[in-house]
């Protein structure tokens, strides 16, 4: 029995040390830094001061140090986290590409039907006169043809 006492004694001394998880995180990434910051604030107080028949102000000025601290830490991400981040990045990414082809989809229709819109029409009247003058030619040169041919 002392023997397994003493076993179980020496286990708990050479376990890990709180220092040896420290250096172990800040290997890993972890930073801990302490920030303070001292301010000073100057105060001008004035008093009513009366002498015999004198009143008069006297001025002084008063100081005031604060000391505000805060800490910033940076905690390592594990690799599922690191994965979900990823994830979510390549989902928005994915999604933001859809709308954008979408948006570009739509503004291609509108300036396609913008297009059609102020397409020039044509004249209808110049294609009639022109068909009325390849007809008279075509008449022409049969006429032309059949009285000086033979």
């Amino acid at each position: 029995m002392a023997k397994l006492f003493i076993l179980i004694t020496s286990i708990f001394l050479y376990s890990c040390s709180a220092q040896y998880h420290l250096n172990k995180a800040i290997k890993k990434g972890y930073v801990c830094k302490d920030i303070a910051d001292t301010l000073t604030i100057t105060k001008l107080d004035s008093v009513l001061v009366t002498k015999f028949d004198t009143t008069y102000y006297e001025t002084f000025l008063k100081t005031f140090d604060t000391i505000i601290e805060w800490k910033t830490q940076y905690i390592p991400k594990t690799r599922l986290d690191k994965k979900i981040e990823y994830r979510i990045k390549i989902k928005t990414i994915y999604k933001d590409r859809i709308v954008e082809k979408a948006k570009a989809r739509a503004e291609g229709q509108k300036a396609k039907s913008e297009v059609k819109l102020n397409r020039p029409k044509g004249n209808l009247n110049l294609l009639f006169v022109g068909v009325a003058i390849g007809l008279l030619l075509s008449y022409l040169f049969k006429f032309a043809r059949e009285k000086y041919l033979f």
